[in-house]
């Protein structure tokens, strides 16, 4: 493993940091007809997220993740997206989240929209190389949150496995890096994007240090036949040939 010593914990305060999720899975107010522009609906939204309880927790909680840990319609808008991260796994994890423990993964800095463009377009892309046809739309949009924690900073860390571009290489080597750092009572860590040169990542091990989060825009990533895929802004685009 990992010489790990050099790992530092330091105070994070970002107002903004993005996560894209599928539109699919965004669940629109219900107050939404009465808002008259988008100061009015994300008053509503966060007054609904206090005050309803029609989604509910998640129906299954991996062994991982203790109930207690998980927050409620008392934490604000957006609760259920939250605990949705920490809940719904993939059998294989993610870098620094095991099948059994999920975390709330967003980007930070100026050009962290561009940052969670690239990754979202890496992983949606692999998923069509198991086809082989690159056509495909998929909507995306911006879940932005703040934070003012204390986090572990990868950041010249030196670590290589962990931050491997291949997950075959970089997803079990984070795991058990983060395994540590959660039995240890980490809130999670800083990283250097491994997808955009550049770019700043964040992973969150701990439910309760997500704040203030709300919808942002929306962006289409578009496969017209290529690996690369064309992004837009929400607005209605053409769908692919042979879709």
């Amino acid at each position: 493993m990992s010489d790990v010593s050099g790992i530092q914990a330091r105070h994070f305060i970002e107002a903004t940091t993005t996560r894209l999720i599928s539109t699919a899975y965004i669940n629109e107010p219900a107050l939404a007809p009465l808002a008259d522009d988008k100061d009015d609906l994300a008053f509503l939204a966060e007054l609904e997220g206090q005050s309803s309880s029609r989604l509910g927790l998640p129906e299954f909680i991996p062994p991982g993740v203790r109930s207690d840990e998980l927050v409620n319609e008392h934490h604000g808008y957006g609760w259920t997206y939250i605990n949705a991260a920490f809940c719904y796994t993939r059998e294989t994890g993610n870098r620094f989240s095991g099948p059994d423990r999920g975390a709330w993964y967003a980007t930070w800095g100026e050009d962290r929209v561009e940052t969670a463009q690239s990754e979202v377009s890496w992983h949606l892309t692999q998923e069509l190389h198991a086809t082989g046809i690159y056509e495909n739309v998929t909507a995306y949009r911006e879940l932005n949150a703040s934070f003012a924690t204390e986090f572990h900073d990868l950041h010249g860390a030196g670590l290589k496995a962990e931050l491997h571009p291949d997950p075959g290489i970089g997803y079990p080597a984070g795991q058990r890096l983060a395994d540590r750092y959660v039995a240890a009572g980490s809130n999670g860590f800083l990283f250097p994007s491994v997808r955009r040169s550049g770019g700043s990542c964040l992973a969150a091990f701990r439910p309760n240090v997500i704040q203030n989060v709300r919808q942002g825009a929306t962006w289409v990533f578009t496969w017209f036949g290529q690996p690369e895929p064309a992004i837009s802004s929400g607005a209605k685009q053409p769908a692919p040939a042979h879709m």
